[in-house]
C-alpha cells in the first residue's frame, strides 16, 4: 500500500482540514461580529442640549469667490437683463 494511501494518513489529513475550516469559520465570524460593532451606534454618549427650543439651526458656509464659469454665467444673464 502507498504512503498516499495509508487510512491512518487519510485520516489525520481529513481531521486537520476539518479543523483548519472551522478555524476559518471562527476568525471569519469574529470578523463579521467586529464589523457589527464597529457599525453601532451608541445613543448614550449624547449631549444634552442647551437652550428651550430643543433644535439647533445649523450654520451655512456662504461661497464668496465666484468660479471663472460662475462669473461668465452672470455677467451673460445681466446682459440678458439690460
Amino acid at each position: 500500500m502507498s504512503k498516499k494511501n495509508n487510512l491512518a494518513r487519510r485520516k489525520r489529513q481529513h481531521e486537520f482540514e476539518l479543523q483548519r475550516e472551522k478555524e476559518q469559520k471562527e476568525k471569519q465570524e469574529k470578523k463579521l461580529q467586529a464589523k457589527k460593532n464597529k457599525m453601532k451606534v451608541d445613543g448614550s454618549g449624547k449631549k444634552n442640549k442647551k437652550g428651550g427650543s430643543g433644535f439647533q439651526v445649523g450654520k451655512r458656509k456662504v461661497k464668496t469667490k465666484l468660479t471663472a464659469t460662475a462669473k461668465a454665467k452672470a455677467a451673460q444673464a445681466m446682459e440678458l437683463d439690460k
